[in-house]
């Protein structure tokens, strides 16, 4: 293990980290707010330990990563940023204990979205601003982005994107790595950009549009208003909400194909089909379920049930209305969601939906090869044979996601916890949703959660946004002997 290059690219992670603490300090100067003492604490103190550590292993160079360095250099990378993120959170006057900042931080970077925080409006503009930016910042992924523009990762920079790109199978749009995730970062801009401009011109401010679609875009979820987008009671914003949820659920190399004139890319990837499929049906089951029970109007129930089925099947979780009032067949329909996830090669967490669909006609082949024993059925999809591996990659992944699910919903059981909030927390943390059942859904908060279920659930985030193996990996004896 290069633990010196490892080291310097993490110490370059953290000086970029440091770097972007300036936006929100620009807010807190603006607003005049008490967030400019702990911002500019925090941005010294990151630097400082960025260029350190830059600095003592500058000389230390690689021509090669291996796939062990780069899971290594992601899962150290993102618990390090997790780590300097919640600084000022933790200067600031919202958190009483470092595990609560570290876990709102951990909670932004990996796109949860599960807050600690009971009066959200309270809390200064410029770590309100800082809350939303860590999610951006994770939407795409802090690897990602340093492969695109910095020069220090250059070498071996597909071993950082392999661990880092949520989906079995990373799409390389160029030949090389760093292109690629220059494309996916254009991409991921212009799409918020256009998002800033519709919501603003619904009459929402700069800030507030800036704040909810650095938090829409990477399906992260966190909102400046305590009811989240229920506060503003608008059809108008519901509607341009959900659909950049939409799209932000859907696999990014697809909207670059779209961009580069290929309409058709969107119908012709059997993922993006049976992705939209899916939420189609589930809305209107769950508006169908609704209707009469809860909403008068189909209307309403429409809007409304669509709205929260997309908000957690691309786990974003917004919320405009409190699904706990909703029917039992409705909630159970939308808990099942935190599990499907949106496709993969998208900001969404989850089981992602390519390996829903590779599950599925494993499922099948299995039973076609009981009644034909002697056949030779390869999985296919768009035509094209998956290799045995990456299918072996799938039920492994399936199989460690539902056991770490029921171990971490046992774990917080045992803190006594009820049964609905030890499954919906573990659900929509290791999912990274954010809302989830029982006292911790969406008019609730992680607040009142055991010292120790906080580090449990900071663990669920880790592996949901990091995809289970590269962070189970590091506790595989194998992973360290040479």
């Amino acid at each position: 293990m290069q633990w010196r290059f490892i080291l310097n690219v993490v110490g370059i992670l953290i000086l970029f980290l440091g770097m972007s603490m300036v936006f929100p300090l620009f807010f807190g100067l603006y607003y005049h707010d008490q967030s400019v003492l702990p911002l500019t604490k925090a941005m010294v103190i990151t630097m400082t330990a960025g260029l350190l550590l830059f600095g003592f292993f500058r000389k230390a160079k690689s021509e090669h990563i291996s796939h062990r360095e780069g899971m290594a250099i992601v899962t150290i990378g993102w618990l390090t940023v997790g780590f300097f993120g919640a600084i000022p959170f933790y200067l600031g006057a919202e958190f009483n204990t470092f595990v609560d900042a570290f876990f709102e931080s951990v909670s932004g970077f990996t796109t949860t979205g599960s807050s600690i925080l009971t009066n959200i409006e309270s809390v200064s503009k410029g770590l309100l601003f800082w809350r939303s930016f860590i999610q951006w910042l994770g939407g795409m992924g802090i690897i990602v982005l340093s492969v695109a523009i910095l020069p220090f990762l250059g070498v071996g920079g597909m071993q950082l994107y392999k661990a880092e790109v949520p989906s079995p199978v990373p799409d390389k749009l160029r030949p090389r790595i760093r292109d690629t995730a220059t494309v996916l970062w254009k991409v991921y801009a212009l799409l918020t950009l256009a998002e800033v401009v519709l919501l603003m011109v619904g009459g929402m401010t700069l800030y507030d549009a800036l704040c909810h679609t650095f938090t829409t875009m990477p399906t992260g979820g966190f909102s400046t208003k305590n009811t989240s987008i229920a506060h503003y009671n608008s059809a108008y914003f519901d509607g341009v909400i959900l659909f950049f949820m939409l799209l932000a659920g859907i696999n990014f190399s697809l909207h670059y194909q779209f961009l580069r004139g290929k309409p058709l890319a969107f119908w012709r990837d059997p993922e993006c089909r049976f992705f939209l499929a899916t939420v189609l049906v589930l809305i209107a089951i769950v508006s169908l379920n609704i209707y009469g029970n809860v909403y008068e109007k189909i209307g309403e129930a429409l809007r409304f049930g669509a709205f929260q089925v997309v908000s957690i099947v691309t786990t974003t979780g917004f919320a405009t209305a409190d699904y706990e009032l909703w029917p039992t067949m409705s909630q159970l329909i939308l808990l099942l969601c935190m599990f499907l996830g949106a496709s993969a090669g998208s900001t969404g967490g989850g089981m992602k939906c390519l390996r829903v669909m590779l599950y599925l006609k494993y499922c099948y082949k299995e039973l076609f090869s009981l009644i034909h024993p002697r056949a030779v059925k390869p999985i296919k999809l768009a035509g094209q044979t998956i290799p045995e591996d990456v299918v072996r990659s799938v039920l492994g992944f399936m199989g460690l996601y539902v056991g770490l699910f029921a171990f971490a919903s046992v774990l917080m059981a045992s803190m006594g916890l009820d049964f609905t909030t030890a499954i919906g927390s573990v659900a929509a943390t290791i999912g990274n949703i954010g809302p989830g059942l029982g006292t911790v859904g969406p008019a609730d908060n992680y607040a009142h959660m055991p010292y120790l279920g906080k580090w449990v659930l900071i663990f669920c985030m880790l592996l949901g946004r990091l995809e289970i193996y590269t962070v189970i990996i590091l506790v595989v004896p194998e992973f360290w002997r040479k």
